[in-house]
């Protein structure tokens, strides 16, 4: 038998052949399982328990903050089939102390604390801000050079190139706060931020659809919103998947 702690965030891949047959029960906090086609599954609450024989688990996960333990044990001899697991050093003492009555702990830390991933996001967003504000406003520069004035009907003033760098700064920030929040609530940030991002980049191209300008100006901003979300989405889609090792 062997307790195995999970703390905020941190992820245990099942390798089948240490874990057949394993029998599991949350003794403390929440425990989520991770199926093998990558889709999130149960989120399991304490007293609960889990067979892990035959049910497509990949990993353990503890989706909150506070620390999880799970009993795990391997009830009653090998079965024959088992063949098909090959034994090695490795898995015969992982079996030996699950099949003792010796509670061992184990504990599985993320590679990061959640305030340690919160900042290492802010770093990247920031990061990715100030590059999506550069290529931005080169792209704008360049589609200017190329003739178009980026004149918008309203005021009959065309769009300066800071205006370009402002509004990329602004909506790249928000993006970093809305990636901020899913890493802190969502179970699955990285998934329900790519869906967020999209969702709201096809959203902003109904202001320069509807802005009255000529269709090389129109045609410019949409491809302008583009860059920045080619830039920021990425790379913070990227920081919000859980690192394993």
């Amino acid at each position: 038998m062997r307790t195995l702690t999970l703390r905020g965030g941190a992820r245990v891949a099942v390798v089948a052949a240490q874990w057949y047959d394993a029998f599991g029960v949350v003794t403390r906090g929440r425990v989520q399982l991770e199926l093998r086609d990558g889709e999130p599954g149960p989120v399991l609450g304490r007293d609960a328990g889990f067979w892990l024989r035959g049910t497509g688990v990949r990993a353990l996960r503890n989706p909150g903050r506070r620390t999880a333990r799970v009993r795990v044990l391997t009830p009653g001899p090998e079965p024959s089939h088992a063949g098909q697991h090959p034994r090695t050093p490795a898995t015969e003492r992982w079996r030996s102390g699950m099949n003792t009555m010796d509670d061992t702990e184990v504990v599985a830390g993320p590679a990061a604390s959640p305030t340690h991933r919160l900042a290492r996001l802010a770093g990247t967003g920031l990061l990715a801000t100030l590059a999506a504000m550069a290529v931005t406003t080169l792209g704008a520069a360049l589609t200017r050079a190329a003739g178009v004035d980026f004149e918008v009907p309203e005021g009959g003033e065309s769009i300066p190139l800071p205006g370009f760098a402002v509004v990329t700064g602004f909506f790249s920030v928000l993006g970093t706060v809305i990636a901020a929040a899913l890493l802190r609530w969502s179970a699955r940030p990285a998934e329900r931020f790519v869906w967020t991002a999209v969702s709201l980049t096809a959203l902003s191209w109904v202001p320069p659809l509807l802005c009255g300008a000529d269709t090389a100006t129109i045609t410019a901003l949409l491809g302008l919103h583009l860059v920045p979300a080619a830039v920021m989405i990425p790379v913070l889609a990227r920081s919000l998947r859980p690192r394993t090792g």
